[in-house]
């Protein structure tokens, strides 16, 4: 099947962003694909201050973007737009780095005010990076994402079943199964 690169832009350990990616790459693998996860915050900040994509973490970085088929973004929103951490990657990354992949562009936030923070924030910048085919993406409230005791996230049931959704149509995008899986959640 498809690989997949599952990219976190959160700065917070504790993410739920990245929570909600991690829960999707199971989705995903159960579905055939080859899925690697990419945290933006574990690569070295000086060097996406700086630009620096020389520095071997970036290499690297762009290197995982380039094997990918598909790609899965998810950002938390501040003020409006995707997070500046994942800004200082796109920004690092070559001009074409998505030219022919899927992508699936994912936000999460505290209020449903910035609900299109994907369509006039990342999919220009997604589109503008020559992605092939972006498929509709989805905004998760933080309330809809709660941790249970284990560290596991726990989905609202109509979040999940949305985020089903769009995860399944990215996996029948790539190249993936066409039978949709039970939403899970």
């Amino acid at each position: 099947m498809a690989a997949v690169l599952s990219v976190s832009g959160s700065p917070s350990a504790t993410s739920r962003t990245a929570r909600l990616l991690r829960h999707l790459d199971d989705r995903l693998r159960l579905q055939g694909h080859d899925v690697t996860a990419l945290d933006v915050r574990a690569l070295p900040a000086d060097a996406l201050l700086a630009a620096d994509f020389r520095h071997p973490a970036i290499a690297h970085a762009a290197a995982r973007f380039e094997r990918a088929d598909g790609i899965v973004i998810g950002t938390p929103v501040y003020k409006a737009a995707y997070s500046g951490l994942l800004k200082a990657l796109l920004d690092v990354l070559p001009q074409y780095a998505l030219t022919g992949k899927t992508v699936l562009p994912l936000a999460t936030g505290g209020s449903t005010a910035h609900v299109l923070a994907i369509d006039y924030a990342l999919r220009p910048v997604l589109s503008s990076m020559g992605a092939g085919h972006i498929v509709p993406g989805w905004f998760t409230l933080d309330k809809d994402i709660t941790i249970a005791e284990d560290g596991t996230p726990v989905i609202a049931p109509a979040t999940a079943e949305a985020l089903a959704q769009v995860t399944d149509r990215f996996s029948a995008a790539v190249g993936g199964r066409t039978a949709p899986l039970a939403p899970t959640g």
